[in-house]
Formats: structure tokens, sequence, C-alpha cells
């Protein structure tokens, strides 16, 4: 039963990236940007973290 309930979730959440990229494409670009610069800091975090370990921790 569970798998059932992720299946139709990932298909409710699909239609609706769908429908929001072909309605308003300027608002669907804007949340990948939105996306990727989350990512792109969170990686940038990550890097910081690793770096401040490799130097000693200090």
């Amino acid at each position: 039963m569970a798998v059932n309930g992720k299946k139709i979730a990932v298909y409710v959440l699909v239609v609706f990236v769908l429908y929001v990229i072909i309605t308003d494409p300027k608002t669907a670009a804007g949340y990948v940007q939105i996306g990727f610069e989350g990512i792109s800091d969170a990686a940038q975090a990550v890097g910081d973290f690793f770096t401040w370990l490799a130097d000693g921790a200090h």
C-alpha cells in the first residue's frame, strides 16, 4: 500500500511541475534558479567545511 502511495505522490508532483512550466514559464525558471543557487550554496558550504578540516580545524 505504501508503494502505491509513493507512486501516486510522485505522479501528482510531476503533473504539478509540468503544469507550472506550461502555464507560467518565467516563474518556473525562477524556481529552477533558486534551486540551483541553493545547491551551489550547499556545495560551497561543504567545501568550506572540508577546507577547514584540512587546515587543522582551528
